[in-house]
């Protein structure tokens, strides 16, 4: 039926080359007029909250994935030219884009010497007499292989335990394990806290790239589902979080991680979940019925996190998204009722001097979570805490930049496995007290 339907379209394109040939020809322009308003939008992306979505939506893809538009964008117009099916416009288009695209990648290039900076200010030039070896050039240089087929995300020197449960709520409550294909000596372990609104999103969608790369050197990762709203409101994001927290403490040796040490990382929803949970250790609120167990986490690394959940920066978008979207979504009340339930949540008001460190990550470009948000959390970290603090802000970055492998994504991945090396050998090489213990004695110090 679909081909009786299609021949006599094909007929009377052969019979008629020269429409034919108007219609491939005005199918390149389209093409180039697309890639040139996505390049566009990467660029200079919108930045209300409405509008913010869909430039999201619109230009993470081309931003991260630049380097592979340009080879596509490049190709089309070759062939087009050589058949003599090109149009002016169209490959004035496609150059005008090229050259977009290469600022965008000369951009990404650069997050290489961003994050190092970063990484020297906050911790001194000779933070890298910590690591077990100094990087070298091939590490640091730009894995252009890996970018050739950015969606292939298995790896095969990295084994996958998949949905271990570790609480009540069934797929709700599951992990993934990363591990090494050998471990000497209990290993570092990093938990992984998906993003997706608090309403969307698995554990095996996101933050791959730096789990397999962890792994690959030894760590032990854990990727986790949690509950979502609007079916469960919040706390029950953060209790999940705590949940699998205690699950490590208590079952990580089995499978060659050691307890005592946690980092803990997430993206937008995540990173919001992952601060919230490294700066309320043992908050009894978020571990109903198990609140004897010992939630701390070492080291936090949030990227792109939502930080300001109570609006108390000020930030009007901050306001916007509290007042229409997490007070009906998220926690079904709203800030007049109950401006407690958004505080508690809030990580900027959760900050003290007994944080631990913190690496915080953000993009200038997202149109998501805006990136004083990012900034304002450092800052209050650096006034409060008494530990270290990095703050990376990547220019011209969008949300969500390190789910694939891409240029930008492969530099601050391998950065943070640099600042995760540095505080797990300077942090085993320190001696160790319990973490309940250490609380105490810092609770009767400041009481």
């Amino acid at each position: 039926m679909v081909r009786q339907k299609l021949e006599p379209v094909l007929l009377a394109g052969a019979a008629n080359p020269t429409g034919a040939g108007r219609l491939v020809l005005v199918g390149y322009l389209r093409r180039q007029i697309i890639t040139a308003a996505l390049t566009a939008n990467a660029l200079r992306p919108a930045r209300g909250v409405r509008s913010g979505i869909a430039s999201f939506a619109l230009g993470w893809l081309t931003t991260e994935l630049a380097p592979q538009v340009i080879a596509l964008t490049t190709a089309d117009t070759a062939v087009q030219v050589a058949r003599r099916r090109h149009s002016r416009l169209g490959v004035a288009l496609a150059a005008a884009s090229v050259v977009g695209l290469g600022t965008i990648v000369r951009e990404s290039m650069r997050a290489k010497e961003l994050v190092e900076q970063a990484l020297v200010d906050a911790l001194g030039a000779d933070y890298t007499a910590e690591l077990d070896a100094l990087p070298a050039p091939a590490d640091l240089a730009t894995p252009w292989r890996s970018l050739v087929n950015p969606f292939a995300l298995r790896d095969r020197e990295v084994r996958v335990v998949r949905n271990v449960p570790f609480g009540p709520a069934g797929r709700r409550n599951q992990l993934d394990l990363y591990l090494p294909e050998a471990s000497t000596e209990p290993a570092p372990v990093l938990l992984q806290v998906h993003g997706g609104a608090w309403t969307i999103g698995r554990k095996d969608q996101q933050a791959l790239p730096l789990m397999q790369h962890l792994a690959r050197r030894g760590w032990v990762c854990v990727a986790i589902n949690y509950r979502l709203a609007p079916r469960d409101r919040f706390p029950a994001q953060i209790i999940d979080v705590k949940r699998a927290i205690a699950w490590i403490r208590d079952n990580i040796a089995e499978h060659g991680g050691d307890p005592r040490y946690l980092a803990i990382t997430g993206g937008s929803a995540g990173g919001h979940l992952a601060a919230l949970a490294a700066l309320t250790p043992n908050d009894p609120a978020f571990q109903p019925g198990f609140e004897d167990a010992d939630t701390t986490v070492q080291v936090a690394v949030p990227h792109y996190g939502f930080y300001d959940i109570a609006a108390s920066t000020g930030l009007p978008s901050s306001q916007v998204v509290r007042d229409r979207f997490l007070a009906k979504r998220v926690f079904a009340t709203t800030w007049d009722a109950d401006p407690e339930a958004f505080e508690a949540a809030d990580p900027i008001l959760r900050v003290n001097p007994e944080a631990p460190d913190f690496l915080v990550v953000h993009g200038s470009n997202d149109t998501l979570v805006p990136v004083a948000q990012g900034r304002l959390f450092a800052r209050r970290l650096r006034e409060v805490s008494r530990r270290s603090v990095v703050y990376v802000e990547l220019p011209g970055t969008q949300h969500a930049f390190d789910i694939l492998p891409s240029i930008r994504g492969s530099h601050v991945v391998r950065a943070v496995d640099r600042y995760l090396t540095w505080h797990w050998n300077r942090w085993r090489r320190a001696p160790q007290t319990a973490p309940r213990a250490e609380a105490a004695e810092s609770t009767e110090a400041t009481g």
